[in-house]
This record gives C-alpha cells, sequence and structure tokens, in this order.
C-alpha cells in the first residue's frame, strides 16, 4: 500500500502581524504564531512519517489517534488554524448575521449571555487548555471546555469558534488580567468566518 505524503505547513495570516493591535500585539502574534503554531506543525511532520497516521488531513489524525504526541500536536495544529482564521482587524469587524445572531440568541439568549459564558469558561480552565463553541450531532450549540490540545470534533462535534486558554496566547500583552485578553477579543471575531462554520 502506497501511503500519499501530507506536509503539514503554517497557514499564512489573514491580516498583517500587526492588523490585530492593540488587543493582541505584533509580538504576541510572532510567538503564538510564527513559534508555537510553527512548533506544533513540524513535530507533526516529524511524527507522521511511517505511522499509520500518515497521509491522512489534520482533522482525520485528531478524530482518529489516541492520546499522545501525534493527537497533541494535531490537535494544537487544528485548533490553531481556526483559532487565527476567526480573526479580523477591529476597524473591519462587522455585525453578526441575522441568522448567526438568531441561532446564538435561541441556545444562549442572547449575545451578551453568550459571551459572558464563553469568557466565564475560559476563566475557569486550570492550566492551559481550550474553550470552544461547537455544534452536536443534534443541532445544538453548547460551549465545550477541552484541556491540553483538545477539540470537540473528537466528540463528534463541530468547533465554531475557539478561545485559546494558554498562557502564551494572552500572557505578553496581558500579564495578569487574562480576563482582559477574553473580553477584548470579541472585538476582532470575523462573524462572517464563525457563520461559514456553522453547518446549515
Amino acid at each position: 500500500m502506497i501511503t500519499k505524503m501530507v506536509t503539514y505547513t503554517l497557514p499564512i495570516l489573514p491580516y498583517p502581524s500587526n492588523g490585530l493591535e492593540p488587543i493582541i500585539s505584533k509580538e504576541t502574534i510572532a510567538n503564538h504564531h510564527g513559534k508555537h503554531f510553527a512548533a506544533y506543525i513540524n513535530n507533526l511532520n516529524k511524527l507522521t512519517p511511517g505511522s499509520e497516521y500518515e497521509g491522512l488531513l489534520v482533522e482525520e489524525i485528531v478524530q482518529q489517534a489516541p492520546d499522545g504526541p501525534i493527537q497533541n500536536n494535531a490537535g494544537q495544529v487544528m485548533n490553531h488554524r481556526l483559532y487565527f482564521e476567526q480573526f479580523i482587524p477591529a476597524s473591519q469587524q462587522k455585525a453578526p448575521s441575522v441568522r448567526l445572531t438568531n441561532a446564538i440568541n435561541f441556545h444562549f439568549g442572547s449575545m451578551d449571555i453568550f459571551k459572558k459564558q464563553m469568557t466565564e469558561a475560559a476563566m475557569s480552565i486550570f492550566g492551559s487548555g481550550w474553550v470552544w463553541l461547537a455544534k452536536d450531532t443534534e443541532g445544538r450549540l453548547q460551549i465545550v471546555k477541552e484541556m491540553g490540545g483538545g477539540n470537540p470534533c473528537r466528540r463528534g462535534m463541530t468547533p465554531i469558534l475557539g478561545i485559546d486558554c494558554w498562557e502564551h496566547s494572552w500572557y505578553l500583552d496581558y500579564a495578569f488580567d487574562k480576563k482582559a485578553h477574553y473580553d477584548n477579543l470579541w472585538h476582532i471575531i470575523d462573524w462572517d468566518v464563525i457563520e461559514g462554520r456553522l453547518p446549515l
């Protein structure tokens, strides 16, 4: 059996490296995207050749691999791709569409309640992890907490919006005030991208 070789590459940001300032600084982007994200990709490229996961898409690896180095790095590659794709410079942000707003209102009561619950979930993460808005197999939107590099797709859910709770995502800009970081992220969410991830 010939396995198709896949080389995982660091995605190009859809905005300038300083495009999310002052909410996320150029320095944080350089470290978070250029070093941490890149390291997960490099690790995955070293770990998958010769394994049963060689040639698979990152999403397939995350869904299939057991806990361990391959799962950890594939999860972080998937998570970070979704994370960095979901932002837009604050000056370009548009309001969520009626469809997305209605979906959020139906499942959480209001957009403000949803944002508050996401932030509270992020603040409750002890150590490193992620908080996701995800859609389950029955069509319900839920807030899901994942430790380490976890992703709700392992539960059969569709990840829609993610908050990175690892310290390297906020510490350079906010020191000990990580809540301010989580609160400010809402000003740079690209709601068109989020709606595009919402299954019909």
